[in-house]
């Protein structure tokens, strides 16, 4: 059932003044409007809450049991509507985004920890997802918005670049590759690689690039997360073809990573949103945010 507030307006306005003239002048309203505000709620409920007489207006005695009620859904409601207003305000609110892997290894972070400084009541939830899970989560409304990789997403999606993020050669310090400053492709050859699985998002946007150019490659291991390209290399199973933002400083001290040239091969990383959708004030704010240290 929905909840009549203007009759509820009015029948406590005839309760608190006694009288239709003068609730009608508090509600600001004309006397036949504050009848049919007050016909409609009686209708509704299927009860008589007032008593009219040529002379007077009294309450029944289901409308005298019923005011105290109306008093405090009245003003559950005001507080309800006045908590949310403020909180708009003061962007405040939990707030789930999803993102690709390598997003929350370092870009991320720094921008959680920002953002946790200036709202520190704001809950984060991070849904860490393949490329594909990310907009699926954005699509479903698991998540307000979502970092992802640039490419074909379904139109009822929309995607702001943030900065692109170039793939480099990941080595042990004993590794023959360690000492060099850059590489190309073609170099190597001759290694036996780690290499983005068929499932991740890296693999189509490696195999456009090197078509043609790096089929001799020896993909020797193939893993679906870059972390776990890293700890392979860790234990000196190979090399790894990895984003350079996979790459934790300190994380693994005897890992080197070298620039890949010839060509070079970056992927975009992308805001997602729902086109049709807005973000709450506590995730727009995250939004804005990490738009802004993108650009910085």
């Amino acid at each position: 059932m929905k909840i009549d507030t203007l009759g509820l307006q009015a029948f406590l306005g005839i309760a608190e003044h006694g009288s239709f003239v003068r609730a009608a002048e508090r509600l600001h309203i004309t006397q036949t409007a504050l009848s049919r505000r007050l016909q409609n709620l009686e209708e509704a409920l299927g009860v008589d809450l007032v008593e009219r007489t040529t002379r007077s207006v009294s309450l029944t005695a289901t409308g005298r049991d019923f005011a105290p009620q109306a008093r405090r859904l009245l003003a559950d409601l005001s507080a309800a509507l006045t908590e949310l207003r403020e909180s708009g305000r003061a962007l405040r609110g939990d707030v789930t985004i999803a993102c690709v892997p390598t997003a929350g290894v370092q870009f991320l972070p720094r921008i959680v920890q920002e953002y946790s400084a200036k709202h520190p009541d704001n809950r984060i939830r991070i849904l860490d997802h393949a490329s594909s899970g990310v907009a699926a989560a954005v699509e479903r409304r698991e998540a307000e918005f979502g970092i992802n990789l640039h490419g074909p997403h379904d139109a009822s999606l929309t995607s702001v670049p943030l900065f692109k993020d170039r793939f480099v050669l990941v080595c042990r310090d004993d590794h023959p590759l360690a000492r060099a400053k850059r590489l190309a492709w073609k170099q190597l050859e001759p290694h036996a690689l780690i290499f983005a699985g068929q499932e991740s998002g890296n693999r189509p946007l490696l195999d456009l690039a090197l078509q043609g150019r790096g089929a001799g490659l020896r993909s020797f291991y193939e893993v679906q997360r870059s972390s776990t390209a890293l700890g392979l290399v860790a234990e000196g199973l190979g090399a790894a073809v990895v984003p350079s933002l996979a790459v934790q400083a300190g994380a693994y001290p005897r890992l080197r990573a070298v620039p890949l040239v010839d060509p070079v091969v970056s992927r975009t990383l992308v805001l997602l949103s729902r086109t049709k959708g807005s973000l709450s004030p506590a995730a727009q704010a995250l939004y804005d945010l990490i738009l802004h240290r993108a650009g910085r």
